[in-house]
């Protein structure tokens, strides 16, 4: 297998031109492979009796709570399926064409790479006025290693409920952010070698042969990344399990019996329940 793609530059000297589609191929295959061993898991765990779904114990503490609790507003579902949407098309784009469909996916490329760009910079403005920012961002290592050991034995106590953004959740953002901006500030750089509705191409544009290189390779590992968080994300929003957080992603709302069930009233505090008055701390470690 291959890592790189090379070819001969204007004077002749070897250049790295993108990463090989062999890691294409590769992320397919270990994507796969995950999503195959995260389900014999699931059910080796329900066969062993540690399934953890059913119907909630009573809980105080969740007094007062509506039948109907927030979870996305309407500007956070916009964001999600406008970004969902531009990110499945810049993969189909990039790797399409390695695959022999022929369609003008350049132009649909960059584009899409434009309206991905500008669904980041509103959830970053969005999330800092909504003050949620910070507790996204936060890792939580305490109840990363209990989830783990839980994950590991069903004998291992359950990790403590989490406040709105379990560990798992932030783990995965955590991920997107990083080879989200990766893809976009590459792709940003790369758009000046072709010609846009903004401006010409400019092959010359500001970065040696070599510091381009390193532009191509970043994008393509990013992009091979993409492939196995993509389907990872769409594998879990499609679990029977986990389609009640997917139906919050489409309507904005959980149940209460979904709350009590996944999330601890003294982390995610909901306004006008009768939790308000204690502090929203999110016990992530």
């Amino acid at each position: 297998m291959e890592l790189w793609r090379r070819a001969q530059g204007p004077w002749g000297q070897d250049m790295v031109v993108g990463v090989s589609w062999d890691l294409m191929w590769l992320a397919i295959f270990v994507a796969a492979l995950f999503l195959v061993a995260h389900a014999a898991w699931v059910w080796g765990r329900g066969r062993a009796g540690g399934a953890t779904e059913g119907d909630p114990e009573p809980d105080p503490s969740a007094e007062g709570l509506p039948e109907r609790v927030t979870r996305h507003s309407a500007a956070s579902r916009i964001f999600h399926w406008t970004m969902s949407a531009s990110m499945l098309a810049l993969l189909v784009t990039a790797f399409g064409p390695v695959l022999g469909w022929r369609f003008p996916w350049l132009t649909i490329h960059w584009v899409s790479g434009v309206v991905l760009l500008g669904t980041v910079l509103f959830h970053i403005v969005h999330a800092l006025g909504r003050g949620r920012f910070l507790e996204m961002m936060r890792i939580g290592l305490s109840e990363g290693m209990a989830m783990m050991r839980h994950a590991a034995s069903s004998k291992a106590p359950p990790p403590p409920k989490p406040g709105k953004y379990p560990f798992d959740h932030r783990l995965f953002h955590h991920a997107i952010v990083v080879v989200g901006m990766g893809v976009i500030v590459t792709g940003v750089l790369m758009t000046f070698r072709i010609d846009t509705w903004f401006w010409d191409a400019n092959p010359y544009f500001l970065l040696s042969d070599g510091l381009w290189s390193v532009v191509y390779v970043v994008h393509g590992l990013c992009g091979v990344a993409l492939i196995f968080l993509t389907a990872a994300h769409i594998y879990f929003a499609l679990r029977p399990d986990k389609l009640w957080l997917t139906w919050a992603m489409v309507r904005g709302w959980i149940d209460r019996d979904r709350f009590v069930e996944h999330y601890d009233p003294d982390k995610w505090v909901v306004p006008g329940a009768g939790s308000q008055e204690r502090s929203p701390a999110d016990g992530s470690g």
